[in-house]
């Protein structure tokens, strides 16, 4: 199956790439390069540089390559910046996935698995989150990711062949398990990563951004997935796609770790770091963790890689020989 990835050069689409090569697919990769890296690609793979709001380029491209099923990732992501830059996510994530739909009703293209997450459920009162909670984001980046769903439900009921699935992910961490891509944002926010440049002499300290939440420690608690397990389910959901499916998958393992946890985790496989306390981040909901029984019943998936200790050894192994990310290729 020819499989168009948007932002595949990104942490997860880049990951997402490989799982298609390893199950037998031909991805074609399409990034703008404005946050990913041409660098995590493996070499062979077709490669498109366009951003995704040019839309006659990217119909253009849909055509070309043949494609018969997309696999959606390109996305800002930093629930901070959105809230100080909201238009930005809007029009990034939004607008942008308004053209991928313009241009796949154009062309005739009628499968698509959509990169969704789980702060399109906002601060739900109680969990784990199942895919019927109430979706109320807390900030734009979930309202961002929200309003595509809401395009995705609304074209494919004008559209009776066209199928897609929406798959709202939670914390997502690790790297490929051979150590040959990772994740490399800049700036980077999330916990594991800024842990491991921390010990890594590339940041002066951890954060903790609030210990008075109504948590066990204080501090937000987060459903961990290893990147690995998280695009094996884009491939198998793929795999199953019919036309006129609608579907709505949760991504995680089922239990939530807090920020705490986390920093004493990963103490005992990096050593000491130095960690402060900061206060609390605009829209950072206490809890987040999923039920993902649905998906199991339905496509057979379920997560692999749960252990936590063992994700961050996965992403300590490339930060080790990445310690700059993919400038440092090849050092």
């Amino acid at each position: 199956m020819n499989v168009l990835v948007t932002g595949a050069c990104g942490y997860i689409g880049s990951h997402a790439v490989r799982c298609l090569l390893k199950a037998g697919h031909r991805p074609i990769a399409l990034d703008n390069l404005s946050r990913g890296h041409h660098e995590s690609l493996p070499a062979g793979v077709p490669f498109v540089k366009l951003d995704i709001r040019d839309t006659d380029a990217l119909a253009d491209a849909l055509k070309q390559h043949s494609i018969e099923c997309v696999m959606h990732f390109a996305a800002f992501a930093y629930v901070g910046e959105s809230v100080e830059q909201p238009l930005v996510y809007y029009d990034n994530n939004t607008r942008g996935t308004l053209s991928l739909l313009q241009a796949l009703d154009r062309v005739g293209v009628r499968r698509l698995v959509f990169s969704s997450t789980c702060a399109t459920y906002g601060e739900p009162e109680t969990m784990p989150i199942h895919e019927q909670t109430a979706q109320q984001p807390i900030n734009p980046y979930g309202w961002s990711k929200l309003f595509s769903e809401r395009m995705l439900f609304d074209y494919a009921a004008s559209k009776p062949t066209f199928a897609f699935a929406a798959l709202r992910y939670f914390n997502v961490a690790g790297c490929s398990a051979d150590g040959a891509i990772g994740e490399d944002h800049h700036p980077e926010t999330h916990l594991i990563p800024v842990i491991l440049q921390t010990k890594l002499g590339l940041r002066e300290k951890v954060t903790i951004f609030g210990e008075d939440y109504p948590t066990d420690d204080g501090t937000c608690v987060r459903d961990y997935i290893h990147v690995e397990d998280l695009v094996e389910a884009h491939v198998q959901v793929a795999a199953v796609l019919e036309p006129g499916a609608k579907l709505v998958y949760n991504l995680g393992i089922g239990r939530g770790y807090s920020v705490k946890q986390i920093v004493e985790v990963a103490r005992s496989v990096i050593g000491e770091f130095r960690v402060d306390s900061g206060p609390r981040r605009p829209g950072d909901p206490p809890k987040l963790y999923a039920d993902a029984s649905k998906i199991e019943r339905d496509v057979g998936w379920v997560a692999q890689r749960t252990d936590i200790r063992a994700m961050i050894e996965s992403a300590w192994r490339w930060f080790e020989h990445h310690p700059r990310g993919y400038a440092a290729r090849g050092a």
